[in-house]
């Protein structure tokens, strides 16, 4: 009886279980500091009256933006937006124009650049910011011009963003960091256009454990994916680089907060 009420006592398959997750937890610290990995996750931290308050705007569709500018006046500025520049120079005209083949009838906004030397000419939606957007617009370029232009996002200010854009001429997209005004190629690629007037160009910005990475659709095809946390929470918009004209419409702006998990991810 004696033995029995030891063996109670110490308790050895419990014993067993904490040293068997000790020398897990152990054995995923030497890992992680062998391998070099970043303990940080690079999930934003939410209360849960925020996520209560995000999770019922996104049930509500208050989180779900969509600029189709059918409702702005023709030869005008859409008033929820604002210009921008990344060099010293003319700002370009952002005009409400009508559109016989506009894929949401009858408005399209008119981005025109003059730009002689390099330059991301900005149209950059109000006191709105995402960190992780899925954004997409339909795009179009006119006979006759140079069309080269996109979506901007992670702006913080005019000389430091993401920009992908798109060259229907020579048939190639690219994403492009600007760092306090210098730009970075990323990464570019081929592209095989689809024969119709108007494209798609859709940008996601998403995160799994401490990697951030971007990928930019064409047409419905998937032509880069890369990696890259350089920025994060920014403003979001549409973009024409240099001496160009591009016609955009059907602009959608979502924030993926449904890639966030509920609670903190486990030790292992």
């Amino acid at each position: 009886m004696q033995g029995l009420s030891v063996l109670k006592k110490y308790r050895p398959c419990s014993v067993i279980r904490r040293a068997r997750t000790g020398c897990r937890a152990l054995l995923l610290a030497c890992l992680g500091l062998v391998m070099g990995y970043n303990t940080s996750y690079g999930i934003q931290k939410e209360t849960q009256e925020e996520k209560a308050a995000n999770l019922k705007k996104q049930a509500t569709g208050g989180l779900f933006q969509r600029w189709t500018f059918d409702l702005d006046q023709p030869n005008t500025q859409p008033s929820s937006f604002v210009k921008g520049i990344s060099t010293d120079g003319p700002l370009a005209d952002w005009i409400i124009q009508k559109h016989a083949t506009a894929p949401s009838p009858s408005n399209v906004i008119a981005g025109s650049s003059n730009c002689t030397q390099l330059c991301y000419q900005m149209l950059l939606v109000k006191e709105m910011e995402y960190e992780y957007p899925d954004l997409s617009v339909r795009f179009h370029a006119p006979e006759g011009t140079t069309g080269l232009g996109g979506i901007v996002f992670g702006v913080r200010d005019t000389r430091n963003f993401y920009a992908a854009v798109v060259d229907p001429i020579g048939q190639k997209v690219q994403l492009v960091r600007l760092s306090n005004g210098s730009d970075v190629l990323l990464a570019q690629a081929s592209v095989n256009l689809k024969p119709v007037d108007w494209h798609s160009l859709r940008v996601q910005r998403n995160t799994i454990i401490s990697k951030d990475f971007i990928e930019v659709v064409v047409d419905g095809v998937l032509v880069l994916s890369v990696e890259d946390q350089a920025l994060g929470l920014g403003q979001i918009g549409l973009v024409v680089v240099g001496s160009s004209t591009v016609l955009f419409d059907s602009f959608h702006a979502v924030p993926l907060f449904s890639h966030r998990p509920f609670s903190t991810p486990p030790a292992y």
